[in-house]
């Protein structure tokens, strides 16, 4: 058993959002990646896939995720489940949104079909 304690979570911050670090395969040990994000209003998200299925419960505020050139919306409350190396791009809403996602495989692959490699939060 690992506990990670909340002293111990790390923050990355990219363009598009924040993305802090609950646990991960270098962060107490998990197989899966556990994340919060936080993305700021009217955001949009690079499109790119994981290697593995990838869930996200959307917390708070709104949004929509695009999937096969498809728009879905999105409302605190919802869980999306994404196969793996299903092409994806989230967009926030007005107000923003935030969630709790979780990958096993966290190789992440560009829309041009290149790797990014594996994400600091979800490393």
């Amino acid at each position: 058993m690992q506990i990670v304690h909340v002293a111990q979570r790390r923050t990355s911050t990219t363009p598009n959002a924040s993305m802090t670090t609950l646990a991960s395969p270098s962060l107490g040990g998990a197989e899966s990646s556990l994340w919060l994000v936080d993305m700021p209003a009217g955001i949009r998200g690079p499109e790119h896939s994981f290697a593995g299925e990838i869930v996200w419960a959307i917390t708070g505020g709104s949004g929509s995720v695009r999937v096969g050139g498809v728009d879905h919306p999105l409302e605190a409350g919802d869980t999306v489940v994404i196969p793996a190396g299903e092409m994806r791009q989230f967009t926030a809403g007005a107000d923003g949104f935030t969630g709790v996602v979780t990958v096993r495989e966290g190789e992440v692959m560009r829309g041009d079909g290149s790797s990014a490699g594996v994400p600091p939060w979800v490393a």
